[in-house]
């Protein structure tokens, strides 16, 4: 059983909702992004998406544009994220989720990505840009590593491709609560629950919804239908706003407890 997969089963278990967060790998570098994951892994983060810095990220909006900007300008690469990853894996105990585009992989190669990745401590890959239609390399290179393959589903995603998504997935899938880009929202967009309803009836994996989801009181009304809620341009702007700060870490860690406790309200 996979870390992401045993992680889901102790959520449900407990009857509530799963906290997955979103950074951008060095920002503001890498070695304090490091130290973000390790406090965010204390703070009771149940997953760990770790973005990997790309000069075109299409699904992003400009807080999480910024800090791919910020990282890349840091010297950032793929190579670093890895070896970031490998840095702290023996001190968290959530999974780890690389949330990256197609470009740096095939730069780096599959094989030798998969590879790499699953020595580092990589739990699931989410590759934005590649469809479960075009991902059987992909799938079967992460999968012999023991890597669970991650998928986007979003609003106009019709039930067929839910389902397909969902057989050729693993771990979790990834509901897009609304159209556009990443980015913090003051509501949370119609239907959400609705999607959600139709991806369960696609899948038996589990489902965290992300995209708009800023606060507290949005991750508990997520979590009320949805096994987790992924929380990324909120806590991204924190970084921003703390990053060359000495209270950095401290404001990372009252954000996530402040988001884990609105998810660990038990269902009825």
């Amino acid at each position: 059983m996979s870390r992401i997969t045993a992680t889901f089963d102790r959520i449900r278990r407990e009857a509530r909702g799963g906290l997955v967060t979103y950074v951008t790998a060095g920002d503001p570098d890498l070695e304090r992004g490091a130290e973000i994951l390790v406090t965010l892994d204390r703070a009771g983060a149940d997953v760990l998406e770790v973005g990997v810095p790309f000069s075109d990220p299409l699904a992003d909006g400009p807080v999480i544009q910024r800090a791919s900007e910020r990282a890349l300008a840091a010297g950032t690469t793929l190579d670093g994220v890895l070896g970031m990853v490998a840095g702290i894996r023996s001190r968290v105990s959530a999974p780890i989720v690389l949330f990256t585009y197609a470009n740096p992989v095939c730069r780096m190669g599959l094989q030798a990505f998969a590879r790499r990745a699953a020595a580092a401590g990589v739990d699931g890959v989410l590759t934005l840009d590649v469809p479960a239609e075009e991902s059987e390399d992909l799938r079967a290179r992460l999968g012999a590593e023991g890597i669970d393959t991650i998928f986007l589903l979003s609003p106009t995603t019709t039930d067929d491709r839910m389902a397909h998504a969902g057989a050729l997935g693993s771990g979790f899938v990834y509901a897009i609560s609304r159209l556009g880009v990443t980015g913090a929202r003051e509501t949370l967009a119609a239907g959400v629950e609705a999607l959600v309803r139709r991806v369960r009836a696609a899948t038996a994996l589990p489902v965290a919804v992300g995209f708009g989801i800023s606060t507290a009181e949005q991750v508990r009304q997520v979590c009320a239908y949805a096994d987790a809620a992924v929380v990324g341009s909120a806590l991204v702007a924190r970084i921003e706003d703390h990053g060359t700060s000495p209270d950095l870490l401290q404001a990372v860690d009252r954000f996530a407890r402040e988001l884990r406790s609105a998810g660990k309200e038990e269902r009825t």
